[in-house]
């Protein structure tokens, strides 16, 4: 691995390389660590000098962990000198060495640069943003404004991250992204990537990365990378409880985080709920269908929105040293979201040839659901970097996504005519095991390899039922009941090699085979499905996939860094493409899941450079990305069959297809900088130019559609003394470009400030957003031969929120250095893009008006 050995990088420490240096058989080794976050510190440059001379003897770089190795030294005194960017300079006097001796200092710890202020205060700050050798990392524990809210408020502030206003997350513009939980999957964000955020407490978040070229070991799903969010963990002896609550005007949380730590065994139990409520917005959407002999079908639709729901998690985590070098770590964690969604006074006006009709209804949407997590992971360590890991795991997420719409008569507009109810319960379930093993091959070397098996099963049962006035609910006959089986079994093998050469260049290379199996069929035979008589299996083909990697980085002087990478990935469709369950909460748009989606196959290639000038952090990055088979969704209309609405004879249908080509490529620019030891400032842009094909036979879904799309964000932070402490963040996304038209352009802003008790047990903090914007409106718009849609959306999500945070306990800093296991990471399902949450109704169905919602606001 990198530093390994007497490799001393040319150029890096003048005189170390000579030829009259002395030799002999002294070994030197160490680790280099933060001394506030116990953080390796990646390519610390050392030097070794003589005491009697004056001169260095020889010299190194730290590897990625920190390590590093000086072989072949000679007898003597010596100093060691440790230095890098952002760090004070560390002298290690006294370094004694004999012929043939071999000397561990340990862990050698660096401070941070900071600056005596007044004589006697000292104040440091860890950068918000920072880059390591393989991802990005955010260090959202800093986000003062955070508090109260969700992931979904620090995924906003991630750079390469945007979220739209559904909380879906996309990464350079695509939306194929892998979300993982301390480096652990989970079956509810498989099927919705933007409700599993809205569980997570901001709270509770340590630190966001963001791997943008993963290598062979990651599961090859994912087009453009993965995210893995990592949460605050407590490792030391002794018990903590913390306590951590906030009320505002649009919801409020309360939540108990507690350690216990004894000897060699730990526990954790956690439980964290939050409500809201007072979310309300409007929607106005108008649409023309395009039919026969000219005929033209104007629908203009409006409705008042408002939700409310209550989200909760709990977790009980549990790990033992079962000796110096092996350690077994186990945990359980349960989710439940139950979230409501109304649609008041939704009129639609439908106009044709001659006299407009009307329909006014009133919806109500529950998606309820309820997740379970439970992990196993066993890890031996045989000698440093050689380390053998197995994990195994069970998630299971249940839902019930089901909505009744109160149909009022035409006439008067206050007689309850009929009632409408689709029930959609579905589950998806998977079973993991996997184990991975590496070890040096040199001292600049390393093997990785490993296996994975992956069994997961999904079902939706659906149905459709209608009553007349306040009667019972029949089954609506036209629209059959049914459920569909999904399930997929994978198995994958990977290997990966890494090297390091003597002048800093890192190459690591690998590939993963992947062999996917499919067996699906209906209960019912489907109408409209080839082969789906009741039992009959579709017939999807198993498919096998290569999927290699490269990346090499180079590490160039003063902390800067190069990077070149390319990536394949694949996309398996998740729950919410694939659901067959007809949503029409909207009559006038409906969402249709497609059973017989193939994956997606992406080629990524980046380039990124990332340098320090002065005391500014600056990182750029070039990208281009090629998927094809791109799973994308495509708007159509059909004839309806809703017995209780027979004049909305025309809806435009939103469902997903394998379209031809998807193309992109832009550009990434963030950079950071601390000022005074208490200011930071910071943000960044991102551009990239967006491609999409259809090669569609049918002239309905052939269209072509491209354009920029600029996102931005900056953030400014100010540590006060006395524990006072301000923070501020704006975010601009321009439109986004679809298929078949765009989604309008949005923004964020937030400003906090938090004052910490005396002694650091406890908090108080006040934080406002959107505060100006009231409502904050989106446009959005579509189109094809047969259909144009137009959609405005206002949001009234101005908030202010009130944190008190306090830790009981008492810690000790004598705990044994802990050990992370290998987690389980199916990195491997398509979620998120504006589908049906795995339940069938949709977040963002055409004509702006979502499901139950009209107008899902973020939060």
């Amino acid at each position: 691995m990198p530093g390994g050995g007497s490799q001393r990088p040319a150029g890096a420490i003048p005189g170390t390389s000579t030829d009259d240096t002395p030799r002999g058989n002294a070994k030197l080794t160490g680790v280099i660590v933060d001394s506030t976050t116990s953080k390796p510190v990646e390519f610390a440059s050392i030097a070794l000098v003589s005491v009697q001379t004056g001169k260095p003897i020889d010299g190194t770089v730290a590897d990625d962990q920190g390590r590093f190795t000086l072989n072949k030294l000679p007898q003597g005194d010596f100093r060691l000198l440790i230095s890098f960017v952002g760090y004070q300079n560390k002298i290690v006097s006294s370094v004694k060495l004999d012929r043939r001796g071999d000397v561990n200092l340990g862990t050698v710890k660096l401070s941070p640069d900071v600056r005596t202020l007044k004589e006697v205060e000292v104040v440091g700050q860890a950068a918000l943003v920072e880059e390591k050798v393989d991802r990005l990392v955010y260090n959202a524990e800093k986000d003062v404004t955070a508090k109260g809210g969700d992931a979904t408020d620090v995924m906003r502030k991630v750079p390469l991250l945007s979220v739209d206003l559904d909380g879906n997350v996309s990464l350079r513009g695509s939306s194929n992204v892998r979300v993982l939980i301390n480096n652990k999957p989970s079956t509810i964000v498989a099927s919705s990537v933007a409700d599993a955020l809205k569980q997570i407490p901001a709270d509770m978040i340590k630190t966001v990365e963001v791997i943008t070229s993963p290598s062979a070991k990651y599961d090859a799903e994912g087009s453009a990378g993965i995210i893995n969010i990592i949460t605050k963990k407590n490792n030391l002896q002794g018990f903590t409880l913390n306590l951590d609550s906030g009320v505002g005007n649009r919801g409020s949380n309360l939540g108990l985080n507690g350690n216990l730590r004894t000897g060699k065994m730990g526990f954790s139990l956690s439980g964290f709920g939050r409500a809201n409520y007072n979310v309300r917005g409007r929607f106005a959407n108008t649409q023309q269908v395009f039919g026969g002999a000219g005929q033209t079908t104007t629908t203009e639709q409006t409705a008042d929105t408002r939700s409310s729901g209550i989200f909760g998690q709990y977790t009980l985590g549990w790990d033992y040293d079962i000796s110096k070098n092996s350690a077994i770590t186990a945990s359980l964690r349960y989710g439940a979201r139950n979230n409501v969604q109304y649609q008041d006074n939704f009129l639609t006006k439908t106009s044709r040839a001659f006299f407009p009709t009307y329909n006014l209804r009133n919806v109500k949407t529950e998606d309820l659901s309820g997740t379970v997590d439970a992990n196993i992971d066993y890890t031996k360590t045989y000698k440093p970097q050689q380390e053998l890991s197995v994990s195994a795991q069970f998630s299971r997420n249940n839902r019930n996504n089901n909505f009744v719409a109160d149909i009022l008569s035409s006439a008067d507009f206050t007689t309850l005519a009929s009632r409408q109810q689709n029930l959609n319960d579905s589950y998806n379930q998977e079973t993991t095991i996997q184990a991975d093993y590496q070890t040096p091959l040199a001292k600049n070397q390393q093997l990785e390899f490993g296996g994975k098996g992956i069994y997961r099963q999904v079902q939706s049962n659906f149905g459709y039922n209608f009553a007349i006035g306040n009667g019972p609910f029949q089954e609506d006959l036209t629209r059959l009941s049914n459920t569909l089986n999904y399930d997929q079994s994978i198995a994958a093998g990977y290997v990966s090699y890494t090297i390091t050469t003597r002048n800093k260049y890192t190459i690591k290379a690998g590939t993963r085979f992947e062999h996917t199996e499919i067996n699906a069929f209906f209960s019912q035979a489907q109408p409209g499905e080839q082969g789906a008589a009741a039992g009959e299996d579709l017939g999807i083909p198993s498919y096998n996939n290569l999927v290699p990697s490269l990346n090499i980085s180079k590490a160039l002087k003063g902390g800067r860094t190069i990077k070149l990478a390319y990536n394949r990935r694949l996309q398996r469709p998740g729950i919410q493409f694939l659901n067959p369950n007809t949503n029409n909460s909207n009559p006038t748009n409906i969402t249709v899941g497609n059973p017989r989606l193939a994956p997606e196959l992406t080629d990524n290639f980046e380039f990124s450079s990332s340098a320090y000038i002065k005391n500014v952090y600056v990182n750029a990055s070039l990208f281009y990305r090629r998927t094809n088979n791109s799973i994308t969704s495509v708007r159509d209309t059909v004839t309806s069959g809703d017995v209780v609405n027979p004049t909305q004879a025309r809806p435009i249908r939103t469902t997903y297809f394998n379209i031809g080509r998807e193309e992109s490529y832009g550009v990434n620019v963030f950079g950071n900088a601390t000022l005074f030891s208490k200011w930071q400032i910071g943000g960044g842009f991102d551009a990239f130019y967006a491609y999409l094909t259809n090669n569609s036979t049918t002239s309905i879904y052939r269209a072509t559609n491209s354009g920029w799309v600029v996102t931005g964000r900056f953030f400014t932070s100010l540590n006060i003394k006395n524990g006072w402490g301000l923070q501020g963040f704006g975010f601009i996304r321009g439109r986004e470009i679809q298929l078949q038209g765009y989604r309008g352009g949005f923004a964020f802003y937030s400003l906090g400030v938090k004052k910490d008790f005396k002694d650091k047990r406890g908090s108080f903090g006040l934080a406002g957003e959107n505060f100006f914007n009231h409502p904050f409106q989106v446009r959005s718009e579509s189109s094809s031969p047969i259909f144009t849609q137009n959609t405005l959306t206002s949001l009234y999500n101005a908030g202010v929120r009130a944190n008190f945070s306090y830790k009981f306990g008492k810690l000790s800093f004598d705990a044994p250095q802990r050990r992370r296991g290998r987690s389980v990471e199916n990195d491997d399902i398509k979620s998120g893009e504006g589908g049906d949450n795995g339940g069938g109704q949709p977040q963002q169905p055409a004509g702006g008006a979502p499901a139950g919602g009209g107008g899902r606001r973020p939060r």
